[in-house]
């Protein structure tokens, strides 16, 4: 298990307390500049945080705190990380096979065994054929599995994942993919991946964690994380469209701008009168053909079509909010959609998630 408690305050801020389990494929994502490969770069040593403990399979590798400073930190050679860069960054001298046996020089006295394991390695990623090939020679997604085979040939206790996939074209991406998903059976290693991309995490990983300037923001399954976020901060991170504010108090949620109230769960956290945020998932939304007190008056202002899934933007009439809606393109035939035509939105107030509003500015939404 990789357990991970850093904090700095320069000269990049980073507040993370993070668990990452063996076999456990572990995204972090936030926006450029959010402290996601210094986060990387202080596991694997490249960095040193101001205080924290970083352990890994009951090794400790590095702990400080605000009195003693730094009182243990083993050397990047001595924890034992695989990382894999963005850039591949493979030598241009070397064939992919000698890339794939630098990390063994240290730990594989012979040659013939060293060329053995690395080969070894390059016919797990499925480019045995290409061992003699210089890197200008290759690909970029045959570079990036070089550079994987690199990473993983000196049998590395977690493997760090610096947006691997971001630097090549789709079809090679999935191509990786279904690799790495493979390789995670038989590694058994904890394995953190920086991305950008949240589909990409949403795919792949087993757990995220949002960073925000340096701040874990939280951590959670995808599905939870998309349905449930902790704050409207979390929300507009991740992506979520359907977000809007309200008055929340014992039980019942107004809407900005509208006289709809919903009758939402009251888990007894939030004070009366409350100013807060809410979203509203995929399946809490609904459209009908017939009027009635429940639905609510909109207009459908853009259709986009992506194969037989459909993306409504609607805008109600009443407070003039926008909300998307996705349905089969079957499903939008039926109800006979239209730039401009009105419908009825049914929004399910038992799939509302209420959080606490936070502006961007404060720094309270980093924790509640």
């Amino acid at each position: 298990m990789l357990k991970i408690k850093l904090s700095q305050s320069i000269p990049n801020p980073l507040q993370l307390n993070i668990e990452c389990m063996p076999g456990e494929l572990h995204a972090l994502v936030g926006p450029s500049g959010s402290g996601k490969t210094t986060a990387l770069r202080t596991i694997a040593g490249l960095n040193h945080a101001e205080s924290g403990k970083i352990e890994c399979d009951e090794q400790l590798w590095f702990e400080a705190n605000d009195v003693s400073g730094i009182t243990t930190s083993l050397s990047p050679a001595e924890r034992s990380c695989g990382f894999l860069f963005q850039q591949y960054a493979l030598f241009p001298h070397l064939s992919a096979l000698e890339n794939v046996c630098i990390p063994l020089y240290n730990s594989v006295a012979g040659l013939s065994e060293r060329r053995l394991q690395g080969q070894q390695w390059l016919n797990r990623m499925g480019i045995g054929e290409l061992s003699n090939r210089m890197p200008n020679q290759l690909s970029g997604g045959q570079q990036q599995r070089v550079a994987l085979a690199r990473a993983l040939a000196r049998s590395p206790k977690i493997l760090l994942l610096d947006e691997p996939f971001s630097a090549v074209d789709a079809p090679t991406r999935q191509g990786l993919y279904k690799t790495l998903a493979e390789l995670r059976k038989d590694l058994n290693i904890p394995i953190l991946l920086v991305t950008h991309d949240l589909r990409e995490a949403d795919l792949l990983a087993d757990r995220i964690t949002v960073i925000d300037q340096g701040v874990g923001l939280q951590t959670a399954p995808p599905q939870v994380l998309f349905d449930r976020p902790r704050n409207s901060r979390v929300a507009e991170l991740v992506g979520i469209s359907n977000k809007f504010e309200g008055i929340f108090s014992a039980g019942k949620l107004s809407w900005d701008g509208s006289n709809r109230i919903f009758d939402v769960a009251d888990k007894g956290k939030i004070p009366p009168n409350t100013p807060v945020a809410w979203v509203i998932p995929a399946e809490g939304l609904s459209l009908h053909t017939d009027k009635s007190p429940q639905n609510i008056e909109a207009t459908v202002e853009q259709i986009g079509t992506l194969g037989q899934i459909a993306v409504i933007q609607l805008r109600t009439i009443e407070g003039g909010h926008v909300i998307a809606w996705e349905a089969s393109a079957a499903e939008v035939k039926r109800l006979a959609l239209d730039i401009g035509k009105e419908t009825y939105l049914h929004i399910d107030g038992s799939k509302i998630h209420i959080m606490p509003l936070r502006p961007i500015n404060d720094p309270r939404r980093f924790t509640n």
